[in-house]
């Protein structure tokens, strides 16, 4: 099955640019810098939208405009106007419980109290879709998530998550032929070697 629909999730406007929870986005503008396309608004679909032709097969590109909380109002509007079904949506979004410089892919699962997939999840009645998870680390206290995920990574973690950007960038081939369990191989065990490289380097 191909993916017809990826979502970079985020806030729009310049104050939220820089902050942790914009992952999504920053994946996003990476992917249009190196495929050298342009998002363009698009109010029909509440956000930010490009088309690419890859493997012989149309894919669309969305940065939702509502603000993260109402993140599904955009993504539905897409996949309904272009009949694009759950299981060929991938949506791409920080995730606390990795690290700065983790990235994982999965299919379906929770929302983990992320509340752009949450209102995804409510929009399409179904968490069938694949998501690309961008570490961004927890700053230890429940309380403390709001305040951390609207802050700017400091330096260190921003560079991590830039790495991680560029690596899961790397399995755009893959996930544009469909071939997501290769992508997700690809990304993972490269994950795995980062890793014990960094433990025999201590």
């Amino acid at each position: 099955m191909f993916i017809k629909l990826i979502v970079g999730l985020g806030n729009p406007g310049s104050d939220y640019a820089k902050t942790r929870h914009n992952a999504g986005f920053w994946w996003i503008n990476e992917l249009c810098a190196n495929e050298r396309v342009s998002l363009k608004p698009d109010k029909k679909f509440h956000g930010n939208t490009a088309r690419l032709s890859v493997s012989g097969h149309e894919l669309w590109l969305l940065q939702p405009m509502t603000y993260m909380n109402v993140s599904g109002r955009a993504v539905l509007a897409l996949a309904t106007f272009y009949k694009i079904v759950p299981q060929e949506i991938l949506v791409v979004h920080d995730e606390l419980d990795l690290p700065p410089g983790t990235v994982k892919m999965k299919h379906g699962g929770g929302h983990g109290g992320h509340n752009g997939l949450k209102d995804i999840v409510a929009h399409l009645s179904t968490p069938d879709f694949w998501r690309l998870r961008i570490g961004i680390g927890h700053p230890g206290d429940r309380d403390a998530v709001l305040h951390f995920v609207l802050q700017p990574p400091r330096v260190e973690e921003r560079v991590a998550i830039e790495e991680s950007l560029t690596r899961s960038l790397q399995i755009f081939p893959q996930i544009a032929r469909g071939d997501l369990q290769a992508a997700m191989l690809k990304l993972h065990t490269r994950l795995k070697v980062d890793v014990n490289l960094k433990e025999e380097n201590k």
